[in-house]
């Protein structure tokens, strides 16, 4: 299916109902089908051909962005801009025993694509580094990503820092501590070995460098559920519209929160969903200033293994054109509770509904399975 007839396909479904087009239907299923139409019926109609507007003409604006691009070179140019923008991890898979790594992921049902999982690890702050060695200064977030094989469907799992598990050749240890022992390399061994779920891309982001994507998108909205402060800002119960600097202390937010590291990690996936959901809407994709300003901003903003290259990466951003964030589970991994190990409190991850959430992961059917893991799914308004 192209990526027209899926958006087609999709439109009604991702539409918030009308109230007055159901009330029109319902009064046209009451009388005779020769009645003269109402006002309301007007109204209705004009709203349907307000949106079917809308649509086409969001879909010429960018349909010949596209046709520009292409005819004036435009696959040289998006792979230079925004792929060329991305810097590199070198090294990250050379020294991993490949007879002891987890087999690829094998797909329960047939697809066009292989599955790709990425070992995410965001950072809150960048630090000198030498030309390829990783950028981020810490493990402060730690994501599985998965593209399944269909291209139609994306699963986020944070592993909480603090979880407490074996570290190959380091024994038993907070998570993050693979990455301060080992750097992303013992990171990956302690996930797959966690998992038994094969990591394929390696990539760091940096948070703060993300904070200049929220002012560059007009500022993203986030939906607290109760009053909070951190820093020189509070946070009312509702809607926020939060700048860059708002948002930087937002996703920092961990003392005061009921469920501490829990809940700053559910933040980080609410600001994410938040920042690319705004990023796929009309506005920005007919504004081709904010769009490219948003687009340098997100790209400077991450490095990646050195076996992706430009080219690799902007067919892997082709391939999932289909992918909007509605498409998109975010998940924390299962956890029994917290603990103290010696001075240090950690997390302990429950490791039978984890299995049953990396088995679905390893034969990438957890989209289609993702209702059996409510209690560990982002809620609409995480705390």
């Amino acid at each position: 299916m192209s990526a027209d007839e899926h958006d087609a396909s999709r439109t009604d479904a991702d539409e918030v109902p009308d109230p007055s087009d159901s009330a029109a239907s319902e009064e046209s299923a009451a009388r005779p089908s020769h009645r003269e139409p109402t006002d309301d019926d007007h109204a209705a109609a004009g709203r349907r051909r307000h949106r079917v507007v809308r649509r086409v003409l969001i879909g010429i604006g960018v349909l010949m962005l596209v046709l520009a691009l292409v005819v004036g070179g435009g696959a040289w140019y998006l792979t230079d801009r925004y792929a060329g923008n991305i810097d590199r991890v070198a090294d990250v898979f050379d020294d991993l025993d490949e007879e002891t790594r987890p087999a690829p992921a094998t797909p329960a049902q047939e697809t066009s694509e292989e599955p790709t999982t990425f070992l995410l690890v965001g950072s809150d702050t960048r630090v000198a580094a030498e030309e390829g060695e990783d950028p981020s200064g810490r493990s402060d977030a730690i994501m599985i990503a998965r593209f399944s094989g269909d291209r139609q469907h994306a699963q986020l799992i944070s592993i909480p820092r603090d979880s407490w598990v074996d570290i190959p050749g380091r024994g038993m240890n907070k998570i993050n501590a693979a990455y301060a022992f080992g750097g992303p390399s013992l990171l990956i061994q302690t996930v797959e070995q966690l998992t038994q779920v094969r990591i394929d891309h390696y990539l760091a982001i940096d948070f703060d460098g993300l904070i200049q994507v929220t002012d560059d998108l007009g500022g993203v909205d986030v939906v607290v559920a109760e009053t909070t402060s951190n820093g020189p800002y509070t946070f009312p119960a509702g809607v926020n519209q939060l700048n860059g600097d708002e948002a930087r202390w937002y996703l920092g937010q961990r003392y005061g929160l009921p469920g501490g590291d829990f809940d700053r990690v559910k933040r980080q996936q609410q600001y994410l969903r938040a920042m690319f959901g705004k990023l796929f809407t009309s506005d920005t994709f007919t504004d081709p200033g904010r769009l490219d300003g948003a687009m340098r901003a997100v790209t400077s903003a991450v490095s990646v293994d050195d076996t992706l290259s430009d080219t690799d990466l902007l067919g892997f951003a082709l391939s999932l054109r289909n992918v909007r964030p509605a498409d998109v589970d975010f998940f924390t991994a299962p956890v029994l509770g917290t603990g103290m190990e010696g001075p240090a409190s950690v997390v302990y991850l429950d490791s039978t509904t984890g299995e049953r959430m990396w088995a679905y992961l390893r034969n990438d059917s957890l989209s289609q399975n993702a209702a059996a893991f409510s209690d560990e799914a982002l809620p609409d308004v995480p705390r």
